[in-house]
């Protein structure tokens, strides 16, 4: 039987959202709904926001000369957003004529995310992207005795892992900083931002290893178990677990996890 990820590999899934959202340029809110609709992309990628009409601020939207067709949904609407003395280009977006599955979507608008200024799911801000339901992150406290190697050196090593679970990711090492050996890394200028754990920092370890840990100092509340942990790239590095070798998953695109 398919699981319900693999079945968003080949397909549009667009569904009700019990939750309300709210977008904000400026000071002003654009658009509040507890009316809400999820629309999923394939190839289990994070989803989209969209708006009933009826619960945007139409008369803060001027039509956009910005024009586009989607090989999939068809040809867009776009408009411009001014409120607060700003205004956001072509950041708000409409399908009026999509495939006959998506039919519902063309009385929706969706938002361009990093146009807008500020983003609530009920009363608490979220950042990156629209969060997924079916996209579960669990942290876990561990006594695995757990050690990292980089080119046959050992850069970390403890008894008192967090181990990370995230839905199609690989498992996550998060080893406390006391356990690892700070002075073969070199904090990296990246910074990234993940939906579900919070904005990240990176360290190197010489030529060759750019970016391979990463640690959060202030993770979102529902990982606040991994603040100031490192955790290494599975892909990129040799983890034992229990004095077991891991396997290196497959190289994923570079973003933590």
């Amino acid at each position: 039987m398919a699981t319900w990820y693999e079945l968003r590999q080949t397909g549009y899934g667009f569904e009700e959202s019990p939750r309300r959202i709210r977008t904000l340029l400026g000071a002003t809110v654009v658009a509040d709904s507890q009316r809400m609709r999820l629309l999923h992309p394939p190839g289990g990628r994070p989803p989209f926001y969209y708006f009933p009409e009826s619960d945007i601020r139409t008369d803060l939207l001027k039509p956009s000369g910005h024009a586009e067709t989607h090989a999939d949904l068809g040809p867009g609407s776009y408009w411009d957003v001014s409120a607060s003395g700003k205004t956001a280009e072509h950041a708000a977006k409409a399908y009026r004529q999509p495939p006959a599955v998506l039919s519902d979507l063309a009385g929706f608008v969706t938002f361009d995310w990093n146009s807008m200024d500020a983003w609530f799911e009920e009363d608490e801000e979220i950042f990156v992207h629209p969060r997924d339901p079916y996209h579960r992150v669990d942290v876990r406290e561990s006594s695995r005795h757990i050690r990292v190697e980089i080119a046959g050196q050992t850069v970390a090593d403890t008894q008192r892992p967090r181990l990370l679970f995230e839905t199609n990711h690989p498992t996550r090492y998060y080893i406390p900083l006391l356990d690892v050996r700070l002075d073969l890394l070199s904090p990296s200028d990246r910074r990234t931002g993940c939906a579900y754990k919070g904005y990240c920092s990176y360290w190197s370890a010489g030529a060759g290893t750019e970016d391979i840990a990463w640690g959060y100092a202030f993770p979102f509340a529902e990982c606040a178990k991994i603040a100031n942990y490192v955790c290494f790239y599975n892909e990129r590095v040799d983890i034992y677990a229990d004095g077991a070798l891991q396997e290196r998953p497959a190289m994923r695109p570079p973003r933590p996890t």
